[in-house]
């Protein structure tokens, strides 16, 4: 019997991918042949990880996707696409959306999606400094910055920090392609063969339902790295970001990953590449 091949798994600690990949990482659902080790960090850190190629299997933005093409693969499952769910520009009452020019944004990463978002609303790269992302609405509220990209749970809570929203870049470009919005994928490295690709794609889409199937299951899994959120929170988070295109990207959700790399290539936003996203 041919030894299992060791992946290292980097995925984030929120709620979404905890919640969908809580099977997977505890062999509840079949890897023929590779054995995942986990590797939890914030999706920039991924994102700077992929650059390097030094994970296997990875989380990561598509923003950044764009740029690792020769190392990686899109997989079809495993994904956070959907309609209500983008980014938002939040900033101290008062602020206008037409003060972006001269505004200082802290964004949760130059190769998040939100970054690659905002610099396509604006027509232009804004003038930018990443944070952490749960920094940023504090940050923003004590005056340091004049705006911040808001993510994850940050959608729920903004206005706890006494902030409001400026754009909702989700609600823009779904108005505007008629799309899915992309903000992360699953890609797994194209050394790792076709074959295993392919049952990587499969094996996380089977996490993904045995999750719905059996919620109760990853409950403890998922608050153990929630960062102490509500568990309200945590829901409305996994039911928002966790949908039909994490277990199947389908048609829609490849349109909408094919168009946000045709315009940020347009843009000059995202370097020009190969057009084989999957195996």
């Amino acid at each position: 019997m041919s030894p299992e091949l060791d992946i290292t798994f980097g995925y984030s600690p929120c709620p979404n991918d905890t919640f969908a990949f809580h099977a997977l990482m505890h062999r509840l659902v079949p890897t023929p042949g590779a054995r995942l080790k986990p590797f939890l960090a914030d999706v920039e850190e991924l994102n700077r990880r992929a650059l390097r190629a030094e994970l296997g299997l990875t989380k990561l933005s598509f923003h950044a996707l764009a740029h690792v093409l020769d190392d990686y693969a899109l997989l079809r499952s495993g994904a956070a696409l959907g309609r209500g769910c983008g980014p938002l520009l939040v900033a101290r009452a008062g602020a206008r959306p037409a003060d972006l020019s001269e505004t200082l944004v802290a964004v949760p990463g130059r190769l998040t999606t939100a970054h690659l978002l905002l610099s396509l609303f604006l027509g232009r790269p804004p003038r930018v400094e990443p944070l952490l992302f749960s920094e940023i609405m504090p940050a923003v509220a004590s005056g340091r910055y004049g705006a911040g990209l808001v993510i994850h749970e940050g959608r729920f809570t903004y206005q706890e920090h006494g902030l409001a929203s400026l754009v909702d870049l989700g609600q823009w470009w779904e108005e505007t392609t008629g799309l899915p919005i992309p903000l992360g994928c699953i890609a797994a490295r194209r050394d790792l063969g076709r074959d295993t690709g392919l049952m990587l794609e499969r094996a996380i889409s089977q996490s993904v339902r045995l999750a719905w199937a059996e919620p109760q299951a990853s409950q403890a899994y998922v608050l153990a790295h929630s960062q102490e959120m509500e568990p309200s929170v945590v829901q409305r988070h996994i039911g928002l970001y966790v949908n039909e295109f994490t277990a199947e990207l389908g048609e829609d959700g490849l349109a909408a990953v094919a168009e946000a790399m045709r315009r940020g290539r347009a843009a000059g936003l995202l370097p020009p590449g190969r057009d084989d996203l999957t195996w």
